[in-house]
């Protein structure tokens, strides 16, 4: 056996040394046998690669553990995805400290408990330190370690879905222990309480408790400033008017039922009431008196402040005659599971160099938050060329087809072929292992059996993540109202941030555009497209007198195939965290 492990090939991580690769994909049915010659391990010469930034191995059944020395040998590691395999019942402290890691999924595995991390003493520093996304979800725990917190201070997003625990360490809530925690789920658990000391995360907006067996909400959680979305279905609380809030409510009504004490201030709702209607009268009050100020003071900064303004408005599906909507198939869950979508109306990318600023920042964007597409990848299309519904799915290479943008219709399977000779020619010629545009992302899909893919209502594929968009939709300066999508093999809240920043960005241009007055720049083709039209407002709804028209961004639902909800953007979560000068009206 050991001479048969010693042999075994690893073709990857040849290509991968000497490529000096930044990223390593392993799966694939050949990974399993390969894996289980190594004794359920990783090869020890994975470790060898300290450049390393982004690995996933997922999908091996015969995974048990990582294997030692992966803290030691791959420093640089941002994002580690091992999802899917049969990692447990226990999990080997060699997986830290890892100074850089920023992405921690283990999910779907068979972990029953986690190690304790490392340089975890009080004068130590924390094992995790830079990590942002763990996601623990269809494990089995049946507890988290106490120091969870202090391994991974920096913590954004805790995904603990699916698993046997029956109650949160205590340190979890102590103050400024996760003070950037933005996203909490655990639904499908045990849990039987939840401490009133989570009011400490400070910066909590999502919260999924759902299917366990609370009996109570802590009235506190509404002290937590920034929570606008909470799921407390599927438990059996003793407050039953309560339980039946949070089955049909909006967590605005929630929250507000726990911050007046609802049934718990005495027997019926009369005392809830008065405070209710208490705090009411005192509020309005002291708004009435704050507007007065303001008008006695005379002073016009504020007025100028506001002209300054970026405004965005949130049209809801409930105000939308035709909304858009994103059908998931569910055999894209093992490929790129994650998706978010929305409609931006009243961009003006006519003028000048508009267009090229539009381009330019999303390649920002693709490097510095979308970690080079392995976080996340965007795709954005003129929304006058496709017709919805969408269907997002995953395709077998040999039956994807897509015109991608500049090229001819080809099957990825073609595609990626011509690419990959492609970006050997650009080696060759260059005479060095990188490469540049499309081809530095090819090793994405590597040992991937199907490829994701979003198709409109015509069957034609508008997008295949994350390589390519198709010439079918392919944004011109002629554009004015666009379709967004964000994708991510690692985590939902990673495309809802990446969606944001990339909306907002969004907002700044088409301010600049509409004050900086360039002179209109088009091909003939542009020209030909837009005679006629440009008396039309309806052309430009961005044109204001004073640039003030808001961007419109109008909520896309994803859906199951049998129309269950999986997201909605924006939700009233998102774009909760724009910077003071952009007024986002919902």
């Amino acid at each position: 056996m050991a001479a048969a492990a010693v042999s075994e090939p690893w073709p990857e991580l040849e290509v991968a040394e000497r490529e000096r690769r930044r990223e390593l994909l392993l799966t694939g049915p050949g990974l399993e046998e390969r894996v289980r010659a190594a004794g359920g391990r990783l090869p020890p010469r994975l470790f060898t690669l300290p450049l390393l930034h982004y690995l996933e191995v997922s999908g091996c059944g015969s995974l048990r553990a990582p294997g030692p020395g992966l803290a030691q040998g791959l420093p640089q590691l941002h994002s580690l995805v091992l999802r899917r395999n049969a990692l447990g019942p226990g999990l080997s402290p060699e997986l830290g400290p890892l100074p850089a890691l920023r992405v921690l999924d283990l999910s779907g595995n068979a972990l029953e408990s986690l190690p304790p991390g490392q340089g975890l003493g009080p004068a130590e520093p924390p094992g995790l330190p830079q990590l942002q996304s763990l996601n623990l979800s269809g494990n089995r725990l049946r507890e988290l370690p106490a120091d969870l917190a202090r391994c991974a201070p920096r913590l954004q997003s805790l995904n603990l879905t699916g698993n046997c625990l029956d109650a949160f360490p205590a340190a979890l809530f102590r103050p400024g222990a996760l003070p950037l925690l933005s996203e909490l789920a655990a639904a499908d658990n045990c849990l039987r309480e939840l401490s009133p000391d989570i009011a400490h995360l400070a910066s909590l907006k999502t919260l999924d408790l759902s299917n366990n067996q609370l009996s109570e909400i802590p009235a506190e959680l509404a002290d937590c400033p920034k929570l606008k979305e909470v799921n407390f279905r599927g438990n059996k609380l003793r407050d039953k008017r309560l339980e039946k809030m949070v089955t049909g409510c909006q967590t605005k009504s929630i929250l507000e039922y726990l911050r007046v004490g609802g049934r718990g201030c005495g027997r019926g709702s009369g005392r809830g009431k008065g405070r209710a209607e208490v705090t009411e009268k005192e509020d309005s009050g002291k708004k009435r008196r704050e507007r007065k100020q303001r008008r006695e003071s005379g002073e016009g900064e504020e007025e100028a402040a506001d002209a300054a303004r970026l405004l965005l408005r949130v049209l809801h599906v409930s105000e939308n005659p035709s909304p858009l909507t994103v059908r998931v198939s569910p055999e894209v869950r093992d490929v790129r599971p994650y998706i978010v979508g929305a409609v931006v109306r009243g961009m003006d990318l006519r003028p000048g160099n508009a267009l090229k600023r539009f381009l330019t920042s999303q390649t920002r964007l693709h490097e510095d938050l979308c970690g080079k597409r392995t976080a996340a990848t965007i795709a954005t299309h003129d929304l006058r060329a496709l017709r919805g519904p969408l269907l997002y799915a995953a395709r077998p290479p040999q039956d994807l087809k897509i015109v991608p943008l500049g090229r001819k219709e080809a099957k990825a399977k073609e595609l990626v072929r011509q690419l990959q000779l492609e970006a050997e020619e650009q080696r060759k010629q260059k005479k060095r292992q990188s490469v540049s545009g499309l081809h530095r992302y090819l090793h994405l899909l590597d040992g991937k059996e199907s490829y994701p893919c979003l198709m409109d209502a015509d069957g034609d594929v508008i997008s295949f993540p994350p390589i390519t968009n198709s010439e079918k939709t392919k944004i011109k300066k002629t554009t004015s109202d666009l379709f967004l999508e964000v994708t991510s093999a690692t985590s939902l809240q990673i495309c809802k941030d990446v969606m944001d920043t990339l909306i907002l960005k969004m907002a700044e241009m088409n301010k600049h555009t509409l004050e900086n007055k360039e002179e209109g720049s088009f091909s003939d083709t542009d020209s030909d497209a837009v005679s006629g039209q440009l008396s039309d407002p309806q052309v430009n709804p961005g044109a204001g007198k004073d640039g003030q028209c808001p961007l419109v961004v109008e909520q896309v639902r994803v859906l199951d195939l049998e129309g269950s909800l999986k997201v909605v953007y924006p939700s009233k979560a998102d774009l909760a965290t724009a910077p003071p000068h952009v007024t986002v009206l919902r």
